[in-house]
């Protein structure tokens, strides 16, 4: 690899190094590692690189469009996705958990080393006091009062840039107060990765058995783009389907989705609703169940309030505390070219039924009333092209020069937010890229 800049940010050269498709947290911290190695590194993102407004009608855009953020199941439950530059953390909530080590090291992955580095370069800390909202603190006191070890969280927000009294969190934070992975794209482009955004990869390119680029629509013009080494980031959706569009896996894969249920109740002695959501929390590692405080913005609060047929109340937003339920579910269901399907287990309902009654005993505790639930959702596919099955511990797949760098190669079921793993595994296979240079 030679190092030198694309002359064009707006055309693809005939040849890169390195094609990233997805530009998620495993995508961007690949392509930045690359750029910065001096790679020739092109990045593909299918959803849009436009600035975050922090707006219901952008998050919609990028998570609520059914078929291509949004998935219905069988059971009516809800998956969903952000397809954006940055993936999912453009909207998700920030929250820095380390990756569980002990498991990656049974697979032949080390990822203490990137962790290391991680943590000098991406902030990863619990929010100063001023910036736990109330309803957050209200939970934390309830939940520590009945004997949970309920702490405060790390985020992965700067707090200098951070403004009390905001709900934008999960609208995606126009103050470039919480960091996503769009930092990683930026830094490299400017380290002279091309990035196109908006441009749909179809299919991985084949010669002799090998990845040799791929082939993508941008302004509904066909296109392709040839590398010695291509990376599947398209999230636990994306790369499974463009797998198979490939020929490259044969049927539907199954995934986990990381189910939530949210529990919430009125007090009448709050008047809030606009702070940092999972600002503190518990994780019950042997049960697979992580509970926290979920503040929601108005608009989704009416929206879950709807949901579970309590239009009663529909208007209490800024007295209703939300406890998050999330449990790690067991892999199963499909993924088609079209549609995905993921329906709970009996085990997995008892998780959530185990902690549901956790968040009603904690909101009980809290001195709320009229409490109820949502539906169960999700926000966390992955688990379809795993370690060991999918791909090898470097991260390859069966056909040479391709590999798989997102939630989907996570080899075992989770329950965990995974943001800070994949910008482990992005910078572990950076390095294993990087080996030959």
């Amino acid at each position: 690899m030679d190092g030198s800049a694309a002359p064009d940010r707006g055309a693809a050269p005939a040849a890169y190094d390195v094609i990233v498709v997805g530009s998620g947290p495993g995508g961007a911290t690949v392509a930045r590692e690359m750029a910065r190695r001096g790679a020739r590194v092109l990045l593909l993102e299918q959803g849009s690189a436009a600035p975050l407004k922090g707006t219901l009608r952008q998050m919609a855009a990028m998570a609520a469009v059914p078929g291509r953020g949004a998935f219905l199941h069988r059971d009516g439950s809800l998956l969903v996705r952000a397809i954006a530059s940055g993936g999912s953390s453009a909207i998700n909530y920030a929250t820095a958990m380390a990756p569980p080590l002990p498991l990656f090291l049974r697979y032949g992955i080390d990822l203490a080393p990137a962790l290391r580095q991680l943590r000098e370069e991406v902030p990863m800390l619990p929010l100063p006091d001023r910036l736990v909202g109330p309803m957050a603190a209200r939970i934390m006191a309830a939940a520590q009062a009945l004997g949970h070890d309920w702490r405060k969280l790390d985020k992965m927000i700067y707090a200098d840039q951070c403004r009390s009294g905001c709900w934008r969190c999960t609208y995606g934070c126009p103050f470039g107060a919480k960091w996503t992975a769009r930092n990683f794209v930026d830094d490299a482009v400017a380290h002279g990765a091309v990035l196109l955004d908006q441009a749909k990869v179809t299919r991985v390119l084949l010669r002799d058995g090998r990845a040799v680029g791929v082939e993508f629509v941008r302004g509904q013009a066909v296109r392709q783009a040839h590398a010695g080494v291509v990376v599947l980031a398209g999230g636990g959706i994306g790369s499974p389907r463009l797998l198979q569009a490939s020929g490259l896996s044969a049927g539907a894969d199954a995934l986990f989705s990381d189910p939530v249920i949210a529990v919430m109740g009125t007090v009448d002695d709050i008047d809030g609703g606009k702070e940092v959501p999972m600002a503190a929390g518990m994780h019950l590692e042997a049960d697979g169940i992580t509970l926290a405080d979920m503040t929601l913005p108005k608009a989704m609060y009416q929206a879950f309030a709807a949901q579970a047929g309590r239009l009663d109340r529909v208007l209490a937003h800024s007295r209703t505390l939300t406890v998050m339920v999330k449990v790690r579910d067991q892999i199963g269901g499909r993924i088609g070219p079209l549609w995905v399907d993921k329906t709970l287990t009996a085990a997995d309902r008892q998780k959530l039924w185990l902690g549901v009654e956790m968040g009603r005993t904690i909101m009980a505790r809290a001195g709320a009333h009229h409490v109820f639930q949502s539906r169960h959702f999700a926000a966390h596919p992955g688990g379809s092209v795993r370690i060991g099955a999918g791909v090898d511990r470097h991260l390859r797949t069966s056909t040479g020069n391709l590999y798989v760098c997102d939630a989907s190669v996570i080899p075992e079921a989770w329950g965990l937010p995974p943001t800070v793993t994949l910008l482990c595994l992005g910078k572990y296979l950076a390095a294993h890229l990087a080996t030959p240079l």
